[in-house]
């Protein structure tokens, strides 16, 4: 299909449209003016993780194509919790947990949008304001439990015989209220979403049409899931974090650098504002030479994210570590005093610490795998210490696998 404005071009030609409610009638309203859209938050984490960010790069997209982005943060609907593709209730948040991670999950934004130019509101906003009975007889009679049921998020749920409380029931009418005030308070027509947020997106399309009769449009992204099945964001180690104090910048560019070879390319064009052709050209390397489209993918999404700084500094830590078999201080590090280490530090306990395993137990099953080492040598007893004979330049080496590396700076 050929489309017409610049935006859509972009979204459908980098892979990010999986379902649109009027894909012809938002290409033509692109072209012809300034469209606003918006990508709902909720904020249950201190931090993003790396499977959001494929919708905070559509708010980027949408800027790119000169049009206005709003950032909304659900602090009225995370009281609630969104029931899509989940097993289990989310547990209920303070006020003060949920203003402190409204603040930490605003932090990827700021290096990837121009926040000058976009629009930042919470739903708490006006979703406080409502009294019970008033949200009801306004917004009630619009929704009927026999199209609720059918969509993916209720569902799935009720498929799989998990339980849905009347709590997370209501979450898809708060979700289509908001995009009704934000069409009235900014004149926001769009709404764009992962698609298992196809069903409130449709419902807050027609929620705009049926009570002003305005405009609304709706776009979902794919599941976006690895060549080998594996939900973008999630791995052995844990989440992969947008923000540097939960995940550093190492570790996110060895995220990137250890992405599956069939993926290369369409991690490139979702995730990199490199060039069609560029991304082309990358994807159709082969053998060992996919490794150079590897590590330009890590540096493009780490120096976009972290800046360009430590995109290099990373590069170049995992090039001493891998190809020269050193131990770059740009290794995530921890400090141990001196005096703790003389006295004998155990090695479970160091990897521990070194938040390379989740638990001492995790450390004894890699040992009995082979994949603990210590300055590259394999650590065989769990019982040993490690002490001031084990360091090097000032620091002990520790690893798990090839690919996962720490320092233990003694100070």
């Amino acid at each position: 299909m050929q489309y017409k404005s610049d935006l859509i071009k972009t979204l459908a030609g980098r892979g990010y449209l999986y379902q649109a409610t009027d894909i012809e009638g938002l290409d033509a309203l692109a072209a012809r003016q300034t469209v606003t859209g918006y990508i709902g938050f909720d904020a249950t984490a201190s931090s993003l993780h790396v499977g959001s960010l494929v919708q905070i790069m559509m708010l980027r997209r949408l800027q790119q194509a000169g049009h206005t982005a709003i950032v909304l943060l659900g602090g009225g609907t995370t009281k609630i919790g969104d029931p899509s593709g989940k097993d289990s209730q989310r547990p209920v948040l303070t006020p003060e947990d949920i203003a402190a991670n409204k603040e930490g999950i605003l932090k990827p934004f700021h290096a990837l949008l121009d926040m000058d130019k976009a629009i930042v509101v919470d739903n708490d906003a006006w979703l406080s304001e409502y009294s019970y009975l008033e949200f009801l007889r306004e917004f009630g009679r619009h929704f009927t439990i026999n199209r609720m049921l059918t969509f993916d998020s209720v569902k799935s749920r009720l498929d799989r015989e998990q339980p849905l409380t009347f709590l997370e029931f209501n979450y898809m009418l708060l979700q289509a209220v908001d995009f009704l005030e934000l069409n009235r308070a900014s004149g926001c027509q769009l709404q764009l979403g992962g698609a298992d947020q196809w069903g409130n997106i449709v419902n807050g399309v027609e929620l705009c049409r049926r009570v002003d009769g305005a405009e609304a449009y709706g776009f979902t992204t794919p599941l976006i899931t690895t060549a080998s099945g594996v939900k973008m964001g999630k791995t052995a180690d844990g989440a992969v974090w947008l923000n540097p104090d939960r995940l550093g910048p190492y570790q996110y560019w060895q995220f990137w650098r250890n992405t599956e070879d069939a993926d290369v390319g369409r991690f490139l064009r979702l995730f990199t504002d490199l060039p069609l052709d560029e991304v082309e050209r990358l994807e159709s390397l082969e053998g060992a030479d996919i490794n150079d489209a590897k590590i330009r993918l890590a540096n493009e999404a780490t120096a976009m994210l972290h800046g360009a700084d430590e995109a290099r500094k990373a590069e170049a830590a995992a090039r001493e570590t891998f190809e020269q078999g050193g131990a770059s201080a740009d290794l995530p590090s921890v400090e141990i005093p001196a005096a703790e280490l003389q006295s004998g530090l155990g090695i479970l306990e160091a990897f521990e610490r070194a938040e390379l395993v989740e638990s001492r137990g995790e450390a004894r099953r890699h040992i009995k795998g082979g994949a603990l080492k210590v300055n590259d040598e394999k650590v065989e007893d769990p019982f040993a210490t490690l002490t001031d004979e084990d360091i090097r330049d000032g620091a002990i080496k520790l690893s798990v696998g090839k690919k996962r590396h720490a320092l233990l700076k003694i100070v």
